[in-house]
């Protein structure tokens, strides 16, 4: 088996170590050398927006995207929210958003190039602080889980005070989607106590995969 050629290491200064790694032509993120993202699983996150979007109201949707990662819950939003939408991407990396601007541009077709999208390179918790009420709907993808955490910081977001953030950045009638590894025993019942109706859904992580990931949804109330 060939060996995996890495193509990019963020500098010490940043928040976290992150490596972009390419083998055979497949594209991982690792996150203190364990694997966060694949090109080759991308089904869920393609799901993500498909969930995020049932319902969608407003003349001008305006969406959050948390965690940039290859590109592929962006392109997925993108491809289903109208021309007029306005998307902000929250990233925490300035190393995966100018790989996303270099050699990862073509997997998703180059969507930061996309004017409807504006790139904040910022935690998303900090970023959610003062946007009350901003958002039709919030996609989260920063980590592997509330409770399989790459990053210690994103640990907050997966807490009560996180999903209150979340819940308040919503507009009434908003939806957020979590997107997780695998499921959580208890966490639908945790965003239910932070105001969400709340559910879950397992997703392939490609088309015919036996792998699923999890998708925990919440809709704030109308």
């Amino acid at each position: 088996m060939k060996p995996w050629i890495t193509l990019g290491t963020a500098p010490a200064s940043e928040a976290y170590p992150v490596v972009l790694q390419e083998r055979d032509g497949v594209y991982v993120i690792r996150v203190n050398g364990r694997e966060l993202m694949s090109s080759r699983r991308q089904g869920s996150e393609q799901a993500m927006a498909e969930v995020a979007f049932k319902g969608l109201r407003g003349p001008k949707p305006s969406v959050l995207v948390g965690g940039l990662g290859l590109g592929y819950t962006l392109r997925a939003a993108l491809d289903r929210l109208p021309k007029n939408a306005s998307v902000v991407v929250a990233e925490v990396s300035p190393s995966v958003v100018a790989w996303n601007r270099g050699p990862l541009a073509p997997l998703a077709g180059r969507p930061l190039e996309d004017a409807r999208v504006a790139v904040e390179v910022v935690d998303i918790g900090r970023y959610l602080a003062a946007r009350p009420r901003a958002f039709d709907a919030i996609l989260v993808d920063v980590d592997n889980g509330p409770s399989d955490v790459c990053r210690k910081g994103n640990e907050p977001l997966y807490g009560r005070g996180g999903l209150a953030a979340f819940r308040e950045a919503l507009a009434p009638g908003g939806t957020l989607v979590i997107w997780a590894a695998a499921g959580e025993r208890g966490f639908v019942e945790q965003m239910r106590r932070a105001g969400f109706e709340a559910s879950e859904m397992k997703s392939p992580a490609h088309p015919g995969s036996r792998t699923h990931h999890t998708l925990f949804i919440g809709k704030r109330p109308a």
